[in-house]
């Protein structure tokens, strides 16, 4: 007898057992996957396009010479900073000078012809009145100074050209640029208007950035004007951004890519953006002052768009499509689908089946999340924009 009351009592405990938990898995069935939420909240929120940007010179020049002649001497460092009106290279001025000195040669030879022609014409009409010279001879006296009037004047153009071109043998910087390499050197035979250049001049004081943003938010950059936003640039390992001014829109859509270009233009006293650089560019339009933002994590994208789970009242989450056209940081902006307030799931969807109940583990308050529009104020004051 108690042998059968021993099984009994651990038969009756395994019973027990045993219904405990099958009653713990269903209440965890019931309370469904583990997620966390967050809370959507609405908060000032700055209007940005981000976009790759390239850096190229305000102005470029290719230094070229105007005249055929030898390189005598280089008055120019590769990469130096140069101003307008410096001499760059000068070119062997004898055979310049020369030519010169034979147009002035030339000229006063001329000079003397037409003196004397006019001479011989005026004394060739005072015979006319006298009646002792034929018409006919004072025609030709007269023919002949107008004739060596234009020769004169056809020397002076020799004499103005060939002093020209022996100003040409100095060949100088047409505006304040950095330079670049020098590519001939001294001793070398130029000619005028040569394919390659002497050198290359760079203006990068001020300096343009140029970026392409989409078709799409062309409307929105016409809606607010066409110029005069602010530009961030933010170069390679600086402590913060370069700030300029959008100074260009390109009159047409690029088709192939579905683009538009834009410049801004960088007083870069600093010399922090180079030409050729890419960069990180943002664009300000304005602020958004009741943007309703989820953290980033939270938007989902399937085959019909982007969606987000929003956690019921009763527990229970449901799919809401969303047009979120933009991220702010590490918020997402939702222009329509849900609206401030809406708690939605930022980690755990993958386990979560729609309209079924979930379990929340973690709650990010509205608090949090709209600790990010001081940042945005900051973010809007740095580029110049007016809250």
């Amino acid at each position: 007898m108690r042998l059968i009351i021993a099984n009994l009592s651990v038969l009756s405990l395994l019973i027990l057992v045993g219904c405990g938990q099958k009653q713990q898995t269903t209440v965890s069935a019931n309370e469904g996957p583990p997620v966390t939420i967050a809370v959507a909240a609405q908060q000032a929120v700055p209007i940005e396009i981000d976009a790759i940007g390239n850096a190229q010179p305000y102005r470029a020049v290719q230094v070229k010479s105007m005249v055929d002649g030898q390189i005598d001497r280089v008055e120019l460092q590769q990469g130096q900073d140069v101003r307008a009106g410096q001499v760059l290279f000068v070119l062997d001025k004898r055979p310049f000078q020369a030519a010169l000195d034979q147009a002035l040669g030339k000229l006063a030879q001329d000079e003397a012809t037409a003196a004397n022609n006019k001479a011989l014409a005026a004394r060739a009409n005072s015979l006319l009145k006298q009646g002792v010279l034929a018409l006919q001879d004072v025609q030709t006296s007269d023919a002949q100074a107008q004739a060596s009037a234009a020769a004169v004047q056809a020397d002076k153009a020799a004499v103005e050209t060939a002093r020209v071109n022996l100003g040409y043998t100095d060949i100088k910087a047409p505006i304040n640029a950095r330079a670049g390499a020098i590519l001939v050197n001294l001793g070398n035979l130029v000619k005028a208007n040569d394919t390659n250049p002497l050198t290359t001049l760079n203006e990068i004081e001020p300096i343009y950035v140029s970026f392409n943003i989409p078709e799409s938010d062309l409307t929105t950059l016409r809606a607010k004007g066409d110029t005069h936003f602010k530009v961030s640039a933010f170069p390679p390992n600086a402590p913060k951004p370069e700030i300029g001014t959008l100074t260009f829109i390109d009159n047409a859509v690029d088709a192939t890519t579905g683009s538009i270009k834009l410049m801004a233009t960088f007083p870069n006293h600093k010399r922090m953006l180079w030409p050729g650089e890419y960069l990180n560019v943002r664009l300000v339009l304005g602020t958004d002052p009741h943007a309703v933002v989820v953290p980033s994590t939270a938007v989902q994208t399937g085959q019909q768009g982007k969606y987000v789970y929003v956690v019921q009242p009763d527990g229970t989450a449901v799919i809401k499509p969303v047009n979120s056209p933009r991220n702010y940081g590490q918020l997402a902006v939702i222009q329509s689908g849900i609206a401030a307030g809406d708690r939605v799931i930022v980690d755990g969807q993958v386990r979560v089946v729609p309209n079924n109940k979930v379990s929340i583990t973690r709650t990010i308050p509205a608090s949090q999340a709209s600790g990010n529009s001081a940042q945005a104020k900051q973010s809007t004051e740095a580029a110049g924009e007016p809250q």
